[in-house]
């Protein structure tokens, strides 16, 4: 589905966020492999996390998935179920790198696979710890991506040097050591996003972390939780960015998830002289939330780099669009992980912003923009990525010409109501 989206002459209104896809995953796998009842309120009912509920359900997991509460009966650490066919993962490199983790410590042979895009994603960076720990895993086409056979078995603790800042990787080895004979530790470059640190302590779990080390113990009892899904930073970024640069526009965003290892695009916006307010700040399930006050704002270029890029990785290409209409440069540094998402994003965020006029300049590790230029409408091809299509909307609504997003509706990967909520607060 392609769609046209024309000039904007303000955002206004309140927005619930969807929730959190990172944590959404998690809450269903640690769900599972729980005893008991897990409650999910605020779950994301996007493409990928509905990935991982059928990857379970496959293993004889019964989850009900209801519009407002998932309901998980988990079968405890080792009442999984050899799949009967290959575990479909769709476009999710969440669900591949989490549960193949978990995978690596059954008693049964699976497969995992997905679309076109998840076969060309790296998965060395999983499957080299694992093999450290004595897992069965392999990559069936040989090329270091899925599909993958990973027959499980007895695993041992190890610690784990990662040479990048994932939180798949690292959730994936914790997930694995789970089923260890002795503790696991991760230590990366910098610190990544920490949620499956809390929510599995939240579980039951000894998980404790130091500076960028987490360490987890093996075997606990996992017990069933409640757990409500915060709104999701990544998906509000959109809405960020956009009431900052178009005039007259004046937003709050509720209920948002502001874990210090996903605020970066907060800090980033300070950093830029944007207006943006916190109000009603408190924790829900372990994780820390608020609303957000967002009005337009005068912005200038900064510099994005160093431990603040795991912090905000997935908002880096509408970052870029907000970079275009700030005065001055913008640099952004060690993004050498947008290459491998669900597209080459550093490629395809220059390619739609050249298209669109603006003066941006890829790197080998992220892209310079030089703000201030006007930018207009133009054909975007989304590329299938979720993250392209809707940066190049929030482009597109600050150009006097209508621009075109190719491949519109891969927004339902992680925003199934995304043009809905910008109908909803744009201006008549």
């Amino acid at each position: 589905m392609d769609i046209t989206i024309k000039k904007s002459t303000g955002l206004r209104g309140e927005l619930e966020i969807p929730g959190d896809k990172s944590i959404s995953h998690r809450a269903i796998m640690f769900g599972a492999i729980s005893e008991g009842t897990t409650e999910i309120t605020n779950f994301l009912q996007g493409a990928d996390c509905l990935s991982t509920i059928s990857c379970f359900q496959s293993m004889g997991v019964s989850i009900e998935n209801r519009t407002d509460c998932v309901t998980i009966h988990g079968v405890g650490l080792h009442g999984l179920q050899a799949p009967a066919h290959s575990l479909d993962v769709g476009n999710s490199g969440t669900t591949t790198r989490l549960i193949s983790g978990i995978l690596a410590g059954q008693s049964f042979t699976s497969v995992i696979n997905g679309d076109a895009s998840i076969q060309k994603r790296p998965m060395k960076r999983i499957i080299t710890p694992l093999l450290q720990m004595g897992a069965n895993i392999r990559s069936i086409k040989g090329n270091d991506c899925a599909p993958l056979e990973i027959c499980g078995g007895p695993l041992h603790g190890i610690h784990y040097s990662s040479p990048v800042s994932s939180a798949q990787v690292k959730s994936c080895v914790l997930l694995a050591g789970l089923y260890a004979d002795s503790a696991t530790l991760v230590t990366e470059p910098v610190l990544s996003r920490n949620h499956t640190e809390l929510m599995l302590s939240g579980f039951g779990a000894q998980v404790t972390s130091e500076h960028t080390t987490a360490k987890i113990e093996p075997n606990p009892r996992l017990i069933g939780q409640k757990i409500a899904v915060p709104g999701d930073i990544s998906s509000a970024a959109y809405w960020i960015a956009a009431a900052l640069i178009i005039p007259n526009s004046e937003i709050v965003l509720k209920n948002v998830g502001i874990n210090p290892t996903r605020d970066g695009i907060l800090r980033v916006v300070q950093a830029m002289g944007g207006t943006i307010l916190q109000e009603n700040v408190h924790t829900v399930s372990g994780e820390l939330v608020c609303d957000l006050i967002i009005r337009s704002s005068t912005l200038h270029g900064t510099v994005i780099s160093g431990e603040l890029i795991p912090t905000l990785i997935d908002e880096i290409p509408v970052i870029a669009v907000l970079a275009c209409f700030a005065d001055g440069e913008t640099v952004i540094r060690d993004a050498q992980e947008l290459k491998v998402k669900e597209s080459n994003r550093i490629d395809t965020v220059a390619e739609g912003l050249l298209a669109m006029g603006a003066d941006v300049t890829a790197t080998d590790d992220g892209m310079i923009i030089r703000g201030g230029k006007p930018l207009h409408g133009a054909v975007i091809d989304s590329h299938l990525d979720h993250r392209i299509a809707m940066s190049f909307t929030v482009a597109g609504l600050m150009c006097d010409e209508p621009t075109t997003i190719q491949n519109a509706d891969s927004v339902d990967i992680s925003y199934p109501g995304f043009f809905d909520n910008l109908k909803r607060i744009s201006c008549a």
